[in-house]
């Protein structure tokens, strides 16, 4: 059983770092909660965009894969593996719940 955690544990960090995102998210209503379709093709856009910039940089060379014993091995393409995937939502989410969150802290502030 631990080989098997282990071959998961970037994808568990991932996601466990994306659920406390999602608790953010949800608890002060920045993205997801306020507009979910809106939310789900930024998302998805913005997802698509650093796919093809991981795509190039495959086919470019620049980007490879190596063996790690802490990834699923899953690939989704040559080089290009599951956790980069999950990483790239992650990130896209991150981004958007870091500056909304931040415009709502500016926002919410009494000018002096």
């Amino acid at each position: 059983m631990p080989e098997v955690l282990m071959s998961m544990a970037y994808l568990i960090a991932l996601l466990v770092s994306w659920g406390c995102i999602i608790l953010v998210d949800a608890r002060f209503r920045l993205f997801l909660v306020r507009s979910p379709l809106r939310a789900g093709a930024v998302l998805a856009l913005g997802t698509v965009f650093f796919l093809a910039w991981d795509l190039a940089g495959i086919a470019l060379g620049v980007f490879l894969h190596g063996p790690a014993p802490f990834m699923t091995g899953v690939m989704l393409a040559p080089e290009l593996p599951l956790e980069e995937l999950v990483f790239l939502l992650f990130l896209c989410h991150l981004a958007m719940v870091a500056t909304l969150g931040f415009q709502k802290l500016l926002t919410r502030r009494e000018p002096a």
